[in-house]
């Protein structure tokens, strides 16, 4: 039998920590850190309140609402963070301006952020977001995992090809650092897979490891 994920119980006991407009109110940069983004009706919010088993972040029939950088601690040492909603037409350009303006300086300052979960809704992949987010994670050499989030709204088919076709395209521009997978909150499809890159970066599965080995 497989051993449980320890990141299984940590978002279950997630709690909200604080929200942060400019990156001087955030936590002490210390830890593990993981950071979730997409545009705005990528079905962010969706995926991480099923990530976590928690309604942590508001979901919105007005994508847009994440205006503010909502960190969530999992334990002492490791969080998540909603980074704001990108690209939603209707929010004033001024407010986009100062939005991306923190979410750079948050990214390229963060020493305690190990790595980036990319939301892309599976029937409009590649935005210019999200595009820019692949260049952004391949220059700093940040981890980023992809979810294409809303795969119950293809068949199974049409999903299994939407997620060769997204692979091949990042695999041509951006190589192979970049990991991706389906995902539906609803269905709870792919849970499993992402908590499991999760407990990978914040350094779960080798506090695991070490617990499974026998004494000498």
């Amino acid at each position: 039998m497989q051993p449980k994920n320890p990141i299984i119980g940590l978002c279950q006991q997630a709690t909200f920590m604080i929200s942060a407009a400019k990156v001087d109110q955030c936590p002490p940069d210390e830890g593990y850190e993981v950071a979730f983004a997409g545009r705005s009706n990528a079905g962010k919010s969706s995926a991480l309140n099923t990530l976590t088993h928690a309604n942590l972040a508001r979901t919105s029939k007005t994508p847009g609402r994440t205006q503010l950088l909502n960190f969530f601690t999992l334990d002492e040492e490791r969080r998540l963070v909603d980074l704001p909603g990108y690209g939603y037409a209707k929010v004033p350009i001024p407010l986009k301006q100062h939005w991306q303006r923190h979410l750079e300086a948050y990214l390229s300052s963060r020493e305690s952020l190990v790595g980036l979960i990319l939301m892309m809704d599976i029937r409009h992949p590649l935005t210019e977001f999200d595009r820019m987010m692949l260049d952004w994670s391949q220059a700093s050499h940040m981890p980023l995992h992809i979810l294409l989030t809303k795969a119950d709204k293809l068949t199974f088919g049409a999903a299994k090809n939407a997620l060769l076709k997204v692979r091949q395209d990042i695999h041509k521009g951006w190589g192979t650092d970049a990991s991706i997978q389906l995902f539906s909150a609803p269905k709870r499809q792919g849970v499993e897979e992402a908590q499991a890159v999760l407990a990978g970066w914040m350094g779960l599965l080798e506090e695991a490891d070490d617990d499974q080995e026998p004494a000498e």
